[in-house]
């Protein structure tokens, strides 16, 4: 018998080719076959929202080729991925090629490993129809508020742009985090420490901070200036620093749950710089298939977009093997680990772990490219430390009285370091300091070695990053783990929001476009709303909602919320405020603005339309040009892609990818420029003078993309 395998990536079919061998045909569908059409709605909303699907355009050949080759075949196995989108995918080919819906031809890989794809075809089973309605549902409700309202955004903002169910609420998150650091009002305030050593003890001194004043806590306002401060000092003047009271303790650390979706774009934004869009696109080349040395094609982890906790008893095991052989039976907890998933959760597959554990990175690195190993590690220890025992620490806190003040200290030290060892989750701000005290005992009078007032002021909330604003979004119920990504790439591509480092921050578009919906949609861009709807979608997953019902109850809403808006709007158009800039227009001596068009950002004269002068944004970095002296200038090729030139061109055509620094070359006195990547050096480019350093290499902390 012949028997036809349709996957969705030409990388997976490889894989899977190799362990179904030459009885099996597989091949790739390359994503979706069909798709609501680009010119209309495609969703006829007064006959129960059904849909006009079409062959997406470019796929003529492939679809032919499936036909084809399906007609051959005695079996199809229709084998996408394991999620809403696969079964739609699957549910979409099963209409086009004529396969019969009521027999088992569904399979999923949740591993694409040989044990993972013989269970998989080992279990077939029929379409989950409910699955596909969720899609559906989904794919509606995007459709008809991206379709209705983005031409009303159109004719009252600026045209090409769009709105849609997810990301106009993530914008509207960063668009009042603005606000709130605005509106921020920072305040003055003082702190006291204490650096104070311990009778006998040669080590150096110990900080301790002022915790109360006459038995009452200290508050943020409590020392509001210098002068206050220096009251309490002056307090102190020859008292005596007696330990009042010693706290000891064990803490016991526990490690962090395996990765979903969200936690991992999270921890590889934090550690690695990665943005979400990039980390996904590397977990899906691990878990499609990646060819090791002298093993093959091996999917490397389990399927990336998951919202489950749940670990397979086999993986454990391997989990548990690989800690007592490497670590010992210490590292291993005294019962083994179960991490709860929370309710809404997709429970269909495993949280995201190696799908060979006994894998380790190093063993394969070769077989990687740069990205792919660091991912893979990531994803390695996360797992293999939320396997192991946790870490145990000796923890001592003292009260140290001083007239009728209270000085507070605390400290701990590592008894057993647990998963630590291998793996230990960061945090956005955390800094939580190791020191350790030195032995103190009640009653113990301390040497005083310094008493310091500390100037400190209130800070704004931080600006999201990607990392925080993932984890906002899965905290309010807004999209699901499969969405961050491409909302963020979105938003950013749109223009509503752009990135500054590795913060987010709303442009003026954005601003305006918000407030715009916030005034006339405020259901689409309020959060409450938009996590009911998203729970409303669980719900016709879980076969407990009708989709056509609930998408009737929107559009009612909906519809008549647009026709109110198109008449408190009739002949009004918002405008965007354009950037000011401090250069002035060497035509007519009017302020520069900066202005976005079809193709980003670009400078021009503030006098438009008298005056139409334009020119390209460019930034000096401090070095000058080896050939004829000018300013260096950070440009952009059209493609997006950094460079820097001279500023005299066209008449100076100097140009490199080299970064230049404000550094003289010791040797002919031009500005050196830094060669990164591979072979890093710090060399001249003034013709004839060969200066040439390597770079000394820093402790890295991530990589910005």
């Amino acid at each position: 018998m012949s028997k036809l395998v349709i996957v969705e990536s030409p990388a997976k079919a490889k894989t899977i080719q190799k362990y179904l061998g030459k009885d099996f045909d597989v091949i790739a569908s390359m994503g979706h076959v069909r798709d609501l059409p680009k010119s209309k709605l495609g969703v006829d909303v007064d006959h129960d929202f059904s849909t006009t699907y079409i062959d997406i355009k470019g796929k003529e050949d492939l679809i032919k080729d499936l036909k084809k080759r399906a007609k051959k075949s005695d079996m199809v196995y229709l084998a996408t991925d394991p999620d809403r989108e696969g079964e739609a995918i699957s549910w979409h080919l099963a209409q086009l090629l004529g396969v019969d819906l009521t027999q088992p031809n569904r399979v999923t890989f949740n591993e694409i490993t040989k044990s993972g794809v013989k269970y998989g075809m080992d279990h077939p089973r029929v379409i989950d129809a409910k699955l596909v309605d969720a899609q559906q549902a989904r794919r509606i409700l995007d459709r008809i508020v991206g379709y209705k309202l983005s031409p009303f955004l159109w004719r009252k903002v600026r045209k090409n742009l769009s709105a849609g169910r997810v990301q106009s609420v993530t914008v509207r998150l960063i668009v009042d985090r603005e606000k709130e650091i605005a509106a921020f009002q920072q305040q003055e305030y003082w702190s006291i420490d204490a650096k104070l050593a311990a009778k006998g003890y040669s080590k150096k001194p110990f900080s301790a901070k002022l915790y109360s004043i006459g038995g009452k806590k200290l508050e943020l306002t409590s020392l509001p200036n210098q002068e206050e401060a220096q009251k309490v000092i002056d307090s102190l003047e020859g008292a005596q620093y007696v330990i009042e009271q010693v706290k000891k303790g064990v803490r016991r650390k526990s490690p962090a749950a395996p990765f979903i979706t969200s936690t991992l774009q999270q921890e590889a934004s934090r550690r690695l710089g990665y943005q979400s869009r990039r980390t996904m696109k590397i977990a899906q080349e691990l878990y499609e298939g990646v060819e090791l040395e002298d093993i093959g094609a091996t999917g490397l982890i389990t399927y990336m977009r998951t919202d489950s906790l749940r670990i397979s008893t086999e993986a454990a095991d391997q989990a548990e093997a690989y800690i007592l052989e490497k670590y010992g039976k210490e590292y291993l907890p005294s019962t083994r680990r179960v991490f709860k998933t929370k309710k809404n959760a997709q429970d269909a597959h495993e949280a995201i772990r190696p799908s060979v554990p006994s894998l380790t990175p190093d063993s394969i690195k070769k077989s990687l490219t740069a990205e792919q190993y660091k991912l893979y590690k990531l994803i390695w220890e996360r797992f293999i430390a939320s396997q192991m025992a946790n870490a145990l620490l000796d923890t001592v806190a003292v009260d140290i009285a001083a007239g009728d003040c209270v000085f507070k200290a605390s400290g701990f030290t590592v008894k057993f370091d647990g998963f630590t060892v291998l793996y230990e989750e960061t945090k956005e701000g955390d800094e939580e300091g190791s020191a350790s005290l030195p032995p103190l005992a009640q009653g113990d009078v301390l040497n005083l070695k310094e008493l310091a007032p500390n100037q400190h002021f209130t800070q704004p909330p931080a600006r999201y990053t990607e990392a925080s604003l993932i984890k906002t979004l899965e905290e309010n119920g807004i999209g699901r783990p499969s969405t961050y990504a491409p909302t963020i790439s979105t938003i950013l591509a749109r223009g509503y929001v752009e990135r500054e480092g590795k913060s987010l921050k709303p442009t003026a578009l954005g601003e305006v476009t918000t407030q715009l919906m916030e005034n006339q949609f405020a259901n689409i861009v309020d959060v409450a709303f938009t996590a009911k709807m998203e729970a409303n979608l669980d719900k016709v997953e879980e076969g407990g909602v009708d989709y056509v019902g609930m998408l009737r109850d929107f559009y009612g809403d909906f519809e008549k919320t647009l026709e109110k808006a198109e008449k408190d709007m009739e002949g009004v158009r918002m405008k965007v405020p354009d950037e000011e800039t401090d250069e002035v227009c060497e035509l007519c001596g009017k302020p520069m603005v900066i202005k976005t068009g079809r193709f980003g950002k670009f400078m021009a004269c503030s006098g438009f339309p008298e005056c139409r002068n334009t020119k390209k944004i460019v930034k000096p970095t401090g070095g000058y040009c080896p050939v004829c002296g000018g300013k260096m200038l950070a440009k952009k090729s059209k493609n997006g892609k950094g460079y820097y030139g001279c500023e005299h061109f066209p008449e100076c055509k100097f140009m490199t990818w080299d970064k230049p620094l404000e550094e003289k070359c010791p040797k002919c006195g031009a500005y050196l420029f830094q060669k990164t990547g591979r072979g890093a050096v710090i060399h001249c480019l003034k013709e004839g003078c060969d200066y040439s350093r390597p770079v000394k290499k820093a402790a890295s902390k991530g990589e910005e993309e």
